[in-house]
């Protein structure tokens, strides 16, 4: 793992964009090991901290590494939304963060139909996801993961 963080959590239309490529080094999945991959476990570490956008770029390689219609690639895509809805809702956009928050708990309920602990994720872990998404302040379960 890498002690690594950005400089600063970037907020669209607040903060300057990151350098392109600035994540590059951090996005190589190799196949079959996804929930122990360096962009989902960064990733996971920079939404607890905050940075929401980081993390979600960061996800997006895994997303695409996993297999289409998996449970793994559905629970990624809801965690992506969880970290978008967070982000929307720092930026003051609570409709937005709303629906996002739907369409997660959908992608999250379908990978938990499909497989039990998907990315290495507890139904706790998630729960703790969600609240992080759903409020400003810091929570006290963090997503460690096996």
């Amino acid at each position: 793992m890498t002690d690594w963080r950005p400089p600063f959590a970037y907020l669209p239309g607040q903060t300057a964009r990151h350098p392109e490529g600035a994540f590059d080094r951090f996005k190589q999945v190799a196949p079959g090991a996804l929930s122990a991959s360096m962009p989902w476990r960064l990733g996971l570490d920079l939404y607890h901290e905050g940075f929401f956008w980081e993390a979600h770029e960061l996800w997006e390689a895994v997303w695409l590494a996993a297999p289409p219609n998996s449970a793994e690639r559905c629970a990624i895509q809801g965690v992506i939304q969880l970290a978008n809805a967070a982000l929307k809702r720092r930026m003051g956009r609570e409709a937005a963060a709303q629906r996002l928050d739907d369409l997660a708990e959908a992608h999250l309920l379908e990978a938990a139909r499909r497989g039990a602990d998907v990315m290495a994720l507890t139904e706790t872990q998630i729960l703790a996801l969600k609240k992080i998404a759903r409020g400003p302040q810091k929570y006290a379960i963090k997503c460690t993961l096996r």
